[in-house]
């Protein structure tokens, strides 16, 4: 009998891992592993927790990525559940990070399960690398273990993370790239005074204003093939001022820009950089600082024969044939890229994050099949001699 991805969800639901705590989710996963033939290690880094499990030491080398950590519940009161209990209702399986992404490690172990039940001597090999450093800063997780592999010469030939990337129904979207995220605080300091002698002050938000103006109204880009036009959202403006009769001495704004291959990180700094300058935010009695922090690049898997693979996979399964995407936010796909082809395809992503976060039961089995689909397909006696 092959191990059911249900219960396995279940058991990773009961575990409160939130970042970056394991909570018993990687053990929970090694164990299971290492019955099934596969050699652990662990690769933590700070209070973080990683996981690389492989079976098998030739190749094609296939790698199932992803996370076990998950975002706090908010106000339980508010849950119709136990958000860390793993309950069934109505056919839906309720819990904090089923979605995202504890459903589809269990989909995942549970094919795992079953293609080596059918091939106990499959050639090639199968590998999970999970981290708990996805939800939070994404610097000690695999982030950091994709430096050791770079280091130590860790080769994969194809990898499948497992993110929430369905839209209504599992099958309708695989994701075969991100776009580039960045994050820029500008603060715009002036001269306090009062509002009834604003010639004797300089008020920072005009200029805070206007140089937002100019990023919103200038278009980035005209968008290309798998990716939207670039943009700049404004996320907070902010002048810690209690009063009505003062004009601020400072003025800060936050904002993020979500990019396609275009732009760079380096360019894009540089654009923002020009802009202030061109503004004058840094004459006339007004100085500015500027702080800006990417969490990687924008990138597209351009391994056709992999985008094929699964999505031939997918279609015969759920009887769809998957949209290819990169919108969305970010997810540790962005290291994986450096070391081999990734694509990611999991569940639904409609109450990921959200109270009473759930999925139908039937979607994790529907995943699990696709998942088997995949694994059989890679594995083909006509793949491994390509």
């Amino acid at each position: 009998m092959t191990a059911n991805p249900i219960l396995l969800t279940q058991q990773l639901l009961r575990c409160p891992s939130m970042t970056p705590i394991e909570a018993g989710t990687l053990t929970l996963v090694g164990e299971f592993l290492e019955r099934r033939g596969f050699s652990i290690e662990r690769l933590d880094s700070g209070d973080v927790s990683n996981l690389y499990a492989r079976r098998g030491k030739s190749f094609p080398h296939l790698c199932f990525a992803g996370h076990t950590d998950v975002v706090p519940p908010g106000d339980i009161t508010r849950w119709s559940v136990d958000p860390f209990k793993g309950e069934v209702r109505d056919g839906n399986l309720y819990g904090r990070g089923v979605v995202d992404m504890k459903g589809g490690i269990g989909a995942f172990m549970a094919a795992v399960d079953a293609y080596l039940l059918k091939n106990a001597k499959s050639e090639g090999s199968l590998s999970f690398l999970l981290t708990t450093d996805e939800e939070g800063p994404a610097i000690d997780g695999l982030r950091y273990v994709v430096e050791q592999f770079k280091a130590r010469g860790e080769k994969i030939d194809a990898c499948l993370v497992g993110e929430p990337t369905n839209t209504t129904k599992v099958g309708d979207t695989l994701k075969v790239g991100r776009r580039g995220s960045l994050n820029a605080q500008i603060t715009v300091q002036g001269k306090a005074g009062h509002v009834a002698y604003p010639h004797l002050a300089k008020n920072p938000i005009i200029p805070l204003l206007n140089y937002l103006k100019g990023l919103l109204e200038a278009p980035l880009d005209a968008g290309m093939v798998n990716f939207d036009p670039s943009h700049v959202e404004v996320s907070s403006i902010d002048v810690e001022n209690p009063t009505t009769n003062v004009i601020p001495f400072e003025a800060t704004a936050k904002f993020n820009i979500r990019y396609n291959p275009t732009h760079t990180f380096d360019s894009l700094s540089q654009y923002l950089q020009e802009k202030a300058n061109e503004m004058g935010l840094n004459r006339d009695g007004f100085t500015h600082t500027l702080q800006i922090r990417g969490s990687g690049d924008a990138f597209l898997c351009e391994d056709e024969a992999l985008q094929s693979l699964v999505r031939e996979a997918v279609l015969k399964t759920t009887g769809i044939t998957p949209a290819f995407s990169t919108g969305g936010g970010t997810s540790d796909a962005r290291f994986i890229k450096d070391i081999c082809p990734v694509i990611e395809f999991g569940l639904v992503n409609a109450t990921a994050h959200q109270t009473d976060e759930h999925i139908a039961v039937e979607e994790i089995h529907l995943l699990t099949a696709a998942y088997l689909e995949i694994i059989d397909r890679f594995f083909d006696e006509s793949t491994l001699k390509q």
